[in-house]
């Protein structure tokens, strides 16, 4: 059962890993809002899971049983999780969005250098 439990810990830091570089990569400021808030949630419910797993089957000497407030406790912070990450992520959202920030790609610094040495400015 602790097998079970190591592997979605390690699926959970395997998500926020590419979602921290996905954040990076990503060139629109909304779908960047977007990534950061699925990664947030798919990795924190994850991490959740994995500590549930492992939390609710204890062992001693009589051999496992069951421990029922470790997993109503697990099971309030995932359904707390499940409601309140896409609300924060939608005011986000709409916050950039009423304040006027623009639907635009965002140039990284490479791809601004790549597109002058095209162009022909940078030795020209």
């Amino acid at each position: 059962m602790i097998m079970v439990a190591i592997i979605l810990l390690v699926l959970a830091w395997v998500f926020i890993a590419f979602g921290m570089v996905s954040i990076f990569r990503i060139k629109n400021l909304y779908t960047r809002i977007l990534s950061a808030a699925t990664i947030d949630t798919v990795g924190s419910l994850t991490v959740l899971l994995g500590l549930l797993v492992a939390s609710i089957i204890a062992r001693d000497e009589t051999g496992f049983h069951f421990q029922y407030d470790y997993f109503i406790r697990f099971v309030l912070l995932i359904g707390f999780l499940m409601v309140t990450n896409p609300i924060s992520s939608h005011v986000n959202i709409r916050s950039a969005y009423l304040t006027g920030v623009d639907v635009k790609v965002l140039e990284h610094e490479v791809d601004k250098q790549k597109k002058k040495e095209k162009e022909g400015e940078l030795y020209g």
